[in-house]
């Protein structure tokens, strides 16, 4: 099997789930056991200062902790994740690539707005899961289109652009393809 690890997955035109709807996700774990990813491009309803001020009413507010605060999945909404450059200062982070780190605890969110915070990040709350053969199944379905991750993707393009950027990345004009499989 091969592995989907550190690629954007790109929702097609066609897939209807309200949940993944034009959404691009970044798979930060497939094996056979599955595949687990952050939706990098649905936005909540609450900016990153506003999140931080519930977890500890004492954080100041400042702007660039303005930015939203991401949907990243279906799966365990009430617990977040910041996928960000590498920096090895957290009590619970994963690294996923030379470029990117994953951490879950609270001491990352505490330095975010801070000189200790890394240089990029996006916080989640939730993540999506498919079990084992699921998305590999759902891209055999024309469910989704692949292309390696991109942080200029992940953290500066606009949330709004992000699916757009990603499709772009491709090199197609994704609103011309056919959501029919078979082979020519």
């Amino acid at each position: 099997m091969e592995t989907l690890e550190n690629q954007l997955l790109i929702a097609m035109p066609t897939l209807e789930d309200s949940m993944f709807n034009k959404t691009v996700t970044y798979i930060c774990e497939h094996n056979d056991e599955g595949a687990m990813g952050l939706i990098i491009n649905s936005p909540v309803d609450i900016t990153l200062n506003e999140l931080l001020a519930e977890i500890d009413a004492d954080k100041e507010s400042c702007a660039q902790l303005d930015q939203q605060v991401l949907t990243g999945g279906p799966v365990a909404q009430n617990r977040g994740f910041v996928l960000h450059s590498p920096q090895n200062d957290w009590t619970s982070s994963l690294s996923l690539s030379n470029e990117l780190m994953i951490t879950t605890s609270k001491d990352i969110l505490e330095a975010l707005g801070t000189d200790k915070a890394p240089s990029q990040y996006l916080v989640t709350l939730g993540y999506a899961g498919w079990g084992p053969g699921q998305l590999e199944k759902e891209l055999q379905d024309n469910s989704w289109l692949t292309t390696p991750a991109d942080n200029h993707i992940l953290f500066e393009t606009p949330i709004e652009q992000r699916w757009k950027k990603a499709t772009e990345k491709l090199g197609i004009d994704i609103a011309h393809l056919s959501s029919d499989v078979g082979h020519a």
